[in-house]
């Protein structure tokens, strides 16, 4: 799985001018499932997105988790961020889950997130043609992908 983490102030996105998802001051998350990829992919993301520790402390030293700060994640799934890209100009997503695992997979993450300790997870709506807004504070921006940790 992929992760593309945000630092922000607040975010939102939207589907048809709806307002369906949004969060204040913590992550906005784009989510990748590639093909391959398991519950334990999901939950390892989830445990070390809940103790990724950019946000500052006392002494304005990255040092605090978004558990630390109590802080929202707005978690948005998008499958082009597996795309492949070594061949000409145009992306390949054959990398990518099939949707119903997918969806279920950045379900299971979610979820994962609460558990580990996250008080408010909100979402996209899978599949949809999304507009996203937010306000990057730093800007601070972490990719994470499962490939480097043993799962």
């Amino acid at each position: 799985m992929k992760a593309v983490i945000q630092r922000v102030l607040n975010s939102s996105v939207s589907v048809d001018g709806k307002v369906v998802g949004s969060s204040d001051k913590g992550y906005m998350i784009l989510v990748g499932v590639v093909k391959g990829d398991t519950e334990k992919h999901a939950d390892l993301l989830a445990r070390k997105t809940a103790s990724l520790r950019v946000f500052e402390d006392e002494n304005g030293k990255m040092n605090l988790s978004v558990l630390d700060i109590d802080g929202e994640i707005l978690a948005i799934s998008q499958f082009t961020l597996c795309a492949d890209c070594k061949k000409g100009n145009r992306p390949s997503f054959t990398p990518s889950e099939e949707p119903e695992r997918a969806k279920e997979l950045y379900e299971v993450y979610c979820e994962k997130l609460k558990e580990y300790g996250v008080k408010r997870v909100e979402q996209g709506i899978f599949g949809a043609d999304m507009k996203v807004s937010l306000v990057n504070d730093g800007p601070v921006t972490i990719c994470f992908d499962t490939d480097i940790w043993s799962v």
